[in-house]
């Protein structure tokens, strides 16, 4: 474990977003979304997900996930929000220029198709930011180096068309923002273990990429 930039994490961690009144939680906070998804999928992933880094890192994590809305107000003091579901994402005008403006403001959000995503979540990003494209995150990228080693990149965790396990991204300057993980089901690797009943090296898998993730998110904010 690179422990040297988790050592970093502990500092920068505590620097609040820009629009943030007080230092921010250190947690993962869930986005609820309308249109008819279930944003409450995998109710035992980000419980487990915080354990491990806790349990990994030297950061404070708090041990319960957050609930937030893009219009909560709270929303600023969350470094990383995550969002996941099977169905329908839509946002309303207002809550597409809170999202813009968090993200502009050094937040970043984790995406996770749980198959049914894809269509929605791609339409309402694009309304989010009109002139950026989803890319392939480039295997070099912190994310999959950050705390642990992941040269083929996002795992696959479970098999549903046959389709590679992709990481997309949004870029704000080069800073990722947006990082979306398709076709992988990360979330679901997150859950406790008897849940899918999946091999204990995919479970363990899972929880490393999620801590790859939380600690590039909290380490590449830009200072206020």
């Amino acid at each position: 474990m690179k422990r040297a930039l988790v050592a970093l994490c502990c500092v920068v961690g505590l620097l609040p977003l820009a629009a943030a009144r007080h230092a921010p939680r250190l947690t993962v906070a869930r986005l609820q979304y309308d249109g008819g998804g279930d944003w409450y999928a995998n109710p035992s992933s980000l419980p487990n997900l915080l354990a491990a880094i806790r349990e990994r890192t030297s950061l404070p994590v708090e041990k319960a996930e957050a609930r937030v809305t893009l219009m909560d107000e709270k929303l600023w003091d969350y470094p990383f929000i995550h969002m996941t579901g099977h169905g329908n994402v839509k946002f309303t005008d207002a809550e597409v220029v809170r999202l813009r403006e968090y993200l502009e403001r050094g937040g970043f959000l984790h995406a996770d198709d749980n198959y049914g995503l894809d269509e929605s979540f791609r339409r309402e990003m694009k309304r989010v930011f009109p002139d950026r494209e989803f890319t392939d995150v480039p295997l070099s990228h912190p994310i999959y180096h950050a705390v642990y080693d992941f040269p083929k990149g996002v795992p696959k965790i479970h098999e549903h068309d046959g389709a590679p396990a992709r990481g997309f991204g949004i870029f704000l300057g080069d800073r990722l923002a947006v990082y979306y993980t398709f076709s992988s089901d990360l979330g679901n690797g997150w859950e406790d273990v008897e849940t899918y009943h999946d091999p204990i090296a995919l479970h363990e898998s899972a929880l490393r990429m999620g801590v790859n993730l939380f600690v590039y998110a909290v380490t590449s904010r830009p200072v206020p």
